[in-house]
């Protein structure tokens, strides 16, 4: 596969997703002028922090008036799941120079990484390096043009259309494409009991605990599954 078609293939998969990346990008929006930031303030964190539930976190901590070491630190928990994403697609883009793989953890995204993971493990043929800016460029255009339809056009949306629930779908749609085996299924399972059972937890560490929970519990997992070698007679 060539790099164009590797791009547009990316471009391609992510496609339908964005159906519940629209409707997350204006929420976002809105929420940042609701809670009284600037539209020009909103728009350059939209762009500079690109990390849909950070940022509705953080609008949410700027609106109840907390502290800025509160927000930064939250948003930074929140956002920890990235390290594991980081580190697991990380071997995909070795070839890159180092301002290459600073663009693409920029554009690393839940979504993104998601289905980059999934291609790249069932098509040999695709370039990864190509394959995921197609799927990022295009989710990163995607979310800038909605939040700023939010944070320019808030007001005129009406709080029937009930764009909210667009949020977990969006999460949900990936998921159950990444559910192909069952480590993944048991990760998930995991990961998730643990993060509602957590969810009190202060400081957000709910969503670290059931992460790790999901990690190893996906790891017990697939070791659990594979032949164990047998021993030599002698």
């Amino acid at each position: 596969m060539t790099r164009r078609e590797s791009f547009w293939a990316g471009a391609r998969d992510i496609t339908p997703i964005l159906m519940g990346i629209m409707p997350f990008g204006m929420i976002s929006g809105i929420t940042a002028v609701n809670v009284g930031i600037g539209q020009g303030m909103a728009m350059l964190m939209s762009v500079l922090v690109f990390a849909g539930a950070s940022q509705l976190v953080a609008y949410q901590l700027i609106g109840s008036g907390a502290i800025s070491f509160v927000i930064v630190y939250t948003a930074l928990v929140v956002n920890l799941r990235f390290v594991v994403y980081s580190a697991s697609i990380a071997p995909y883009f070795k070839p890159l120079s180092t301002p290459w793989k600073w663009l693409y953890a920029y554009l690393l995204t839940d979504q993104g990484y998601a289905i980059s993971l999934i291609r790249f493990r069932e098509d040999e043929s695709v370039r990864p390096t190509w394959y995921y800016l197609g799927a990022s460029v295009l989710l990163w255009v995607t979310w800038q043009v909605f939040s700023a339809l939010g944070i320019f056009l808030g007001s005129a949306v009406p709080a029937h259309w009930g764009l909210d629930f667009a949020i977990p779908l969006t999460f949900m749609a990936v998921l159950v494409k990444a559910l192909d085996n069952r480590p993944a299924i048991i990760a998930a399972l995991i990961g998730g009991l643990v993060a509602t059972v957590a969810y009190n937890l202060p400081m957000n560490l709910g969503l670290i605990a059931g992460v790790l929970s999901g990690i190893l519990a996906g790891y017990w997992a697939d070791s659990a599954g594979r032949p164990r070698r047998r021993e030599d007679a002698s």
